[in-house]
């Protein structure tokens, strides 16, 4: 039944949906925190801390939305508008926009004071988790 389902939807013009991965918050193995809650994490991807470097997915990207819904309580748009006027006013520079969850955990293995998000799948060694999304 769910394949004609699916097939109704294709020719309808409908395109499948992916579940939405389980957005985890990650930082150098080295870092000292150990967990951060979801406001601590919001002032580095909002402007209104520098204390850690934020690494953020692409533009568009799903989970970068997911993120940003979950986290920040915005969604991509907000957050980019957000940017946009702390770098107009000189107050900030835009966070690091990598390729997808392997370049962020490049980016975070080489700045101890990175911080970033990746799919829970993404995640090994190289990355600590200090939040899970909701």
């Amino acid at each position: 039944m769910n394949k004609w389902i699916f097939a109704a939807c294709a020719a309808a013009g409908f395109a499948a949906v992916p579940a939405l991965a389980q957005v985890v918050v990650v930082v150098n193995p080295k870092a000292a925190e150990s967990s951060m809650t979801k406001e601590q994490v919001a002032q580095f991807f909002l402007g209104k801390s520098t204390a850690m470097t934020p690494i953020d997915q692409p533009d568009g990207a799903p989970l970068r939305a997911d993120f940003y819904k979950k986290v920040a309580d915005k969604d991509a748009a907000q957050a980019k508008a957000l940017w946009s006027k702390l770098v107009f006013t000189g107050k900030a520079t835009m966070p690091k926009e990598v390729a997808d969850s392997a370049a962020v955990k490049a980016a975070i293995a080489a700045n101890p004071k990175a911080i970033g998000y990746i799919d829970k799948s993404a995640v090994d060694a190289t990355v600590k988790v200090v939040h899970t999304a909701q």
